[in-house]
């Protein structure tokens, strides 16, 4: 029994989701798919991270020693945190997901009104079918959130409009200049960072793409740091699944502001490494599971 599969897409024979599928459902095992998707196959991708896969990533373009370097440690992050995860039945079905159907309309949400809280979600290896459990199980008035998902830049828009499906709230790919309001999540590009700024009557976000940000664009940090800008007692931080630390310096700073900060639990994450960090460092001040957060967001959203 290996400790990691890395699986290609379109091999011979048995196609790489199908041999996923048996080998998650019959004996499960950390697996990376490695594939030369293109922007038409995200939903490929997209269902290799619902099947169980810890993390999806493509096939280099090797035109540059820089991009080999780059890609060389992208690899090795995918393979390590893949090690270290925890990968059971169970991934399949984290939580049930209600299918967005006869909801009431998003656009019975005033949009004007002048946004005094915010949810921020930071997410990586392991934690994209979390964030799905979790926006498919919130109310429709829920206060504005902003998430960010490590995920390649091809797949965060088809990402966005599978979380929006199975959604009461409106969940979308993060445009320059969209302004935060309740009922509406916002996921930021890949490649790209994202942060918030204010127009002095409303806030809204900004994208840029300036340099990563530990080994990462977008970089949790960056964007629980630009929500300082808020009042501290009106935001709720959350670090979900994933390798590595982002996130937890710029949280701790969040906490000692006034702000709600909650980590993933160790038994409820894939990969127990962001969430352990920012439990560590002291920036989280609760440890929950995928339930207990998605009741403590219904429950900020309410008192807001």
């Amino acid at each position: 029994k290996p400790d990691v599969i890395t699986l290609d897409i379109q091999m011979p024979r048995m196609d790489g989701l199908t041999f996923l599928k048996k080998i998650m459902s019959q004996h499960p095992i950390p697996v990376v798919v490695i594939s030369s998707l293109t922007t038409k196959d995200s939903k490929i991708a997209l269902t290799a991270y619902e099947t169980g896969a810890i993390e999806v990533i493509e096939k280099p373009v090797m035109n540059s020693e820089l991009l080999h370097e780059q890609w060389k440690h992208r690899l090795f992050d995918a393979i390590m945190a893949a090690s270290k995860s925890m990968v059971t039945k169970k991934v399949l079905n984290l939580i049930d997901t209600k299918p967005k159907v006869s909801f009431v309309s998003n656009n019975s949400i005033n949009k004007n009104t002048v946004c005094n809280s915010l949810i921020l979600i930071g997410s990586s290896a392991g934690g994209t079918e979390v964030i799905n459990s979790i926006v498919s199980n919130l109310k429709i008035d829920t206060a504005p959130i902003l998430i960010v998902q490590h995920m390649p830049e091809l797949f965060t828009g088809p990402y966005a409009s599978r979380l929006n499906t199975n959604s009461k709230i409106e969940v979308r790919e993060a445009i320059a200049g969209d302004e935060l309001h309740r009922g509406l999540a916002l996921l930021c590009p890949g490649n790209k960072h994202m942060e918030i700024k204010n127009n002095g009557f409303n806030f809204f976000v900004d994208l840029n793409s300036r340099e990563k940000v530990n080994r990462h664009r977008p970089s949790v940090d960056v964007l629980f740091n630009s929500a300082l800008k808020f009042s501290g007692t009106n935001i709720l931080s959350i670090i979900l699944s994933g390798m590595g630390s982002d996130g937890s310096a710029a949280m701790l700073k969040l906490k000692d502001a006034g702000a709600l900060t909650v980590a993933q639990s160790k038994d409820s994450s894939i990969v127990y490494g962001m969430p352990k960090e920012a439990v560590r460092i002291g920036a989280a001040s609760f440890s929950m599971t995928i339930e207990q957060i998605i009741d403590c967001i219904n429950e900020f959203s309410k008192k807001q």
